[in-house]
């Protein structure tokens, strides 16, 4: 009997939202199961403490904790590399990998690999950050092409606040988003509930809705070779044809790693 593909994923401690909302989307696929280690995230700023979080010494234990259950995929489930920079998640792919032999993805990663793929560059950011933070997510977006051009935040620091904004207020800011003027919206935060709202939303505005927890499944079931379209009533995000095809280089495990890999 082949045993089910396991997703492993990193998560910040003080996450009440990925768990549940991960393990709902995959509702019903008996054959993928989720698992989650969690590292010390306590608050988001960009002070020395705040930042310090990030370590990726910190990451790298709770990745090899994760690989004791011979996961296929590590994903980061954090979107720390929107205001540290895109190249942290990079090197952290690379470090998780050649610690664990295990292929690693991320939510910034797989953003930038959506919006490219789509060639989406106006885009609609909603977060629950403060604004100091806010304005360097959109600084690192730009510089690599993407666009906020209408952007809501609630000015919160403390990681466990954000899964406390009730859904119908974060279905409020992806509105005023799209009113703005933007080609597609990033809810970015895998704390905050926007996965649930992406399909009444897009339905109702006709602008794709991309939450951060729902790009970050998208990611490891492209680079575990599963079909997305199979979770539905989540988003245009899972059902697109043109969105179900190999993952990027950047989530592809390196040659040299696929002999460590045990099933």
């Amino acid at each position: 009997m082949t045993r089910p593909v396991r997703l492993g994923m990193l998560t910040p401690s003080s996450n009440t939202a990925l768990e549940p909302i991960t393990n709902a989307m995959l509702a019903g696929s008996t054959d993928i199961s989720v698992h989650f280690s969690r590292f010390k995230v306590t608050e988001i700023a960009l002070s020395e403490t705040a930042l310090r979080q990030f370590d990726d010494s910190e990451i790298l234990r709770a990745a090899e904790l994760l690989a004791h259950a011979k996961v296929d995929i590590i994903a980061w489930n954090g979107t720390s590399a929107s205001w540290l920079g895109f190249e942290r998640d990079e090197r952290l792919c690379e470090r998780i990998t050649e610690a664990t032999g295990i292929r690693a993805c991320t939510t910034v990663l797989a953003y930038r690999d959506l919006f490219r793929r789509l060639g989406t560059t106006r885009i609609g950011l909603v977060t629950p950050y403060r604004r100091e933070v806010q304005d360097k997510i959109i600084a690192n977006w730009g510089s690599e092409g993407l666009q906020c051009v209408a952007e809501r935040h609630l000015s919160l620091q403390d990681n466990f606040s954000f899964a406390e904004v009730p859904e119908a207020e974060v279905a409020g800011l992806i509105e005023d988003v799209v009113r703005e003027g933007c080609d597609a919206v990033a809810v970015v935060c895998t704390n905050m509930r926007g996965a649930g709202v992406a399909h009444r939303l897009e339905q109702q505005l006709g602008v794709p809705v991309f939450d951060s927890i729902a790009v970050t499944l998208w990611a490891c079931l492209i680079a575990a070779g599963i079909d997305p379209r199979r979770i539905q009533g989540w988003g245009s995000l899972f059902t697109r044809p043109g969105l179900a095809g190999p993952a990027s280089p950047l989530v592809d495990r390196p040659r040299d790693a696929q002999r460590h890999q045990s099933s």
